[in-house]
């Protein structure tokens, strides 16, 4: 595929740092460190855009390169930097974030009213609006002229569409989350609680069979539009607290006004996600096509024991939009 002139602007109101030619990209990916002491080396981003890029795609149409990887595992940083690696190869791409799909916070305390209170909270699924999500991708794949939703996590709610980029004409679309491409559990596994927060605040499984229910049914749409899935694999569970914790000292560091977490709220915040985290890291290794497995410092793991490529994925993931 000859390349495009360069990457899409963004144009956001205000954001006179958005040179033409930058990388179309949403609040977290914009956010993400990309310097090299905090990113990862350029010949594993490199290797990366390459498995992007050799994505067979019909003329014109955008290719769908999907990072997913739990909280902390470097995925909006993984997804930056392969946009200013597209950049410097003279590709037009954009940056999406599943968490720039949240519903607001108005939209989630209706829920929590409703269903249970834990869905108040934003991020596990059931909190998104996956529709959105899959309109956004289908226009970015077909050419059109698109504004990327953004999510103020500050103010907790979704950014009015006037301060959305805009992108159009890309050749690739990066879109990260914690949870791209997990399925469901079975019924059955839902019925004993993962840690104290279901046991003590969903004692009868109403939140957990909300979100259960969700994620069988409102994201295989969204799944099945990811033309390639690459897994960032942590050593398990256990670090996600600790990276998380990481991260929230950084946004503190960058906005030292803002209202953080105390490391406390952190260890709660991240039992929210704990199920389906769990169910992803079962999981995605055979459904991922390419599993990266991390160590404790975020490194990619040697290709022995670190890469693997699925032979499972056709079955597990939802066939794709053509």
């Amino acid at each position: 595929m000859s390349p495009r002139p360069h990457l899409t602007r963004v144009n956001t109101p205000g954001a006179n740092a958005a040179a033409a030619g930058a990388p179309a990209t949403t609040g977290k990916a914009a956010g993400a460190g990309r310097d090299g002491a905090h990113g990862f080396a350029a010949a594993f981003v490199a290797a990366a855009l390459d498995e992007a890029l050799a994505v067979a795609a019909p003329a014109g149409r955008a290719r769908v390169y999907a990072i997913s990887g739990l909280q902390g595992s470097g995925k909006s940083t993984l997804a930056a930097q392969l946009a200013d690696a597209a950049h410097a190869r003279g590709l037009r791409a954009a940056v999406l974030s599943i968490d720039d799909f949240y519903l607001g916070r108005r939209e989630r305390q209706r829920l929590g009213r409703r269903v249970h209170p834990l869905l108040a909270t934003r991020g596990p699924p059931g909190t998104h609006d996956a529709a959105l999500a899959c309109e956004v991708l289908d226009r970015l794949r077909d050419g059109a002229d698109v504004r990327l939703p953004r999510f103020d996590k500050l103010a907790d709610t979704r950014l009015p569409p006037s301060r959305w980029a805009r992108a159009h004409g890309v050749d690739l679309i990066v879109f990260e989350g914690w949870f791209l491409g997990a399925p469901a559990q079975r019924e059955s596994e839902l019925a004993a609680p993962v840690n104290a927060l279901e046991r003590d605040e969903d004692p009868h499984g109403v939140w957990r069979g909300y979100c259960n229910r969700a994620l069988a049914t409102d994201y295989p749409a969204l799944w099945s539009r990811l033309d390639r899935l690459l897994f960032l694999q942590p050593p398990g569970f256990e670090v996600v607290a600790g990276w998380r914790w990481q991260q929230e000292q950084a946004l503190l560091a960058r906005q030292p006004h803002r209202r953080g977490m105390t490391q406390a709220q952190v260890r709660r915040f991240v039992s929210l996600f704990e199920r389906v985290s769990r169910q992803a890291l079962a999981r995605l290794p055979r459904i991922a096509d390419r599993t990266v497995v991390l160590d404790g410092e975020r490194r990619p793991q040697p290709a022995a024991g670190g890469s693997r490529q699925s032979g499972e994925r056709r079955a597990a993931r939802p066939s794709r939009k053509g």
